[in-house]
């Protein structure tokens, strides 16, 4: 039986074709091909690797995870070896795994941003796409993040685009201009927007009547960022019925992905999930075939952006 169980899972995000709309999630699966221990990478939309700067980073002090009631709260501070290491030591495995991979990329100058860029230049066919973290400190705008502000967007990711590969941007709700932030992303080379990633939060540890995380504050992921997430996808659907989205944000089951879907994502992405159950990627994608097959779905492409009353748009 196809992964499908004849139910049609393909569908598209900007230029990119996928075999299935479900993805892992930057930050939660690790630089390379650390999760196919547990999974067929292959069998996955993509599969977007941690998020890495031009040069190695330490990230921040411990500790760096804090469970909520629901979801989490992360401060790992972007740690990464740089995408030259990156190359040498994790991409013949990625290759070997079969995963259609998603570079992550971060800067904290635009010219950092360039510089990932070029790096990123010459890559096996397996990389189909970057995409540009713009949730991350900008030293250009007083540590700022670039997804507060359409100008800085749009700088980040026009010098991300010499890298010469199809460009997502990863945005934030953490900000009222999203969906003007959104089409600067646009206007400025990307073709697909994720949306989106954590909101900055903060946890007292009891005992020691201190902030929880070395770092003091740090992103709220999982279920808490669900309803978020739908919302930033269904306002950036309306404003761009053309762009390609990635809805990510609590998704927990098929359930979720379904949602995401129906608000204008084109795929989705599993992100804080992965963490307590690595195979949790294909488990949703396995759900999302019971629910089409459920309710009468031949193909999920019926359901992308079908809550703004455009089911099967023929977008995916």
């Amino acid at each position: 039986m196809s992964p499908g169980g004849g139910v049609d899972l393909t569908t598209r995000v900007g230029s990119l074709e996928l075999a299935t709309p479900v993805a892992t999630a930057a930050g939660t699966a690790g630089h390379g091909a650390e999760l196919a221990a547990y999974l067929d990478l292959g069998a996955l939309g993509a599969h977007v690797v941690k998020s890495l700067a031009a040069d190695p980073w330490p990230g921040n002090p411990a500790p760096r995870v804090w469970p909520l009631r629901a979801g989490m709260l992360n401060s790992v501070g972007l740690q990464g070896p740089g995408i030259l290491a990156w190359r040498r030591e994790h991409l013949d495995a990625l290759v070997r795994s079969g995963a259609r991979v998603v570079v992550s990329i971060w800067g904290r100058s635009v010219a950092e941003f360039g510089r990932a860029g070029e790096l990123l230049r010459e890559l096996p066919d397996c990389v189909v796409g970057v995409e540009v973290n713009v949730s991350c400190p900008n030293l250009e705008r007083g540590g700022a993040m670039f997804a507060h502000s359409p100008e800085a967007t749009a700088a980040a990711v026009g010098a991300a685009a010499v890298c010469g590969l199809p460009l997502s941007v990863k945005l934030s709700a953490g900000t009222p201009a999203l969906v003007a932030v959104a089409g600067a992303a646009l206007e400025a080379g990307a073709e697909s927007l994720v949306l989106l990633n954590t909101l900055a939060g903060m946890a007292i540890d009891l005992a020691t009547r201190r902030p929880a995380l070395g770092a003091g504050g740090g992103g709220v992921s999982g279920a808490p960022l669900h309803a978020l997430a739908v919302r930033a996808v269904y306002d950036c659907r309306a404003a761009y019925p053309g762009a390609g989205i990635w809805g990510v944000g609590g998704v927990e089951t098929g359930e979720d992905a379904v949602e995401l879907l129906l608000a204008g994502a084109d795929a989705v992405q599993v992100g804080t999930a992965t963490l307590a159950e690595p195979r949790a990627a294909l488990r949703v994608r396995d759900e999302l075939v019971s629910w089409c097959a459920a309710h009468g779905v031949s193909a999920v492409r019926e359901l992308v952006s079908a809550a703004h009353g455009a089911p099967g748009d023929g977008r995916g």
